[in-house]
């Protein structure tokens, strides 16, 4: 049975049956909820002079096997709380085969915290790429071809959400066409 055969419960409760199963550790947190999670959204909003001010509202984080929804996690469709998962458990993975501290530092540090942040850049490439295909897999091709979905995600890389992580607009427009292309 395809993913677009499946309706939204079966394929959520079927990926949260195989998070619990091949991930027992896993936890899903409100954010806002989070003392860890306010503390790290107001640092950001003051290293980046207030640009980057939705963290807690606008996006999933996962840090080791939690992962942190925002407080209108329940209100979401299944759908969507399903590509959020698929996104945030290829971070889990990450976080499985280089441990946290490593990912830590290489995530927030390597080459710099803003700009080129290579690693980050690399990490969050292969969770979208995932979600990428996860979403064609649930609404088609022309979907994830629209260039509003493509334009917020190759935006994710370079503005503000991620600290302009990859700059380099024409090479995240590449890397998204090659992922396309893979459909």
């Amino acid at each position: 049975m395809s993913e677009r055969d499946l309706n939204e419960k079966d394929r959520l409760d079927r990926l949260l049956d195989q998070i619990r199963a091949d991930f027992p550790r896993v936890r899903i947190i409100p954010k806002p909820e989070s003392r860890f999670q306010r503390l790290i959204a107001r640092l950001l909003k003051i290293v980046s002079f207030g640009q980057i001010n939705d963290y807690l509202d606008g996006y999933h984080t996962t840090v080791g096997n939690r992962i942190y929804v925002t407080g209108d996690w329940e209100e979401l469709s299944r759908n969507r709380r399903f590509l959020v998962l698929t996104h945030e458990m290829v971070h889990v993975r990450q976080f499985r085969r280089f441990t946290l501290p490593l990912v830590a530092i290489l995530y927030v540090l390597l080459p710099l915290p803003v700009g080129l942040a290579w690693f980050r850049a690399h990490f969050e490439k292969e969770a979208y790429a995932e979600e990428i295909r996860a979403a064609a897999a649930l609404y088609g091709k022309e979907h994830v071809s629209a260039a509003e979905f493509r334009a917020d995600i190759i935006g994710q890389f370079t503005g503000p959400a991620y600290g302009f992580m990859w700059p380099f607009r024409r090479a995240m427009e590449r890397w998204y066409d090659r992922i396309l292309a893979g459909l």
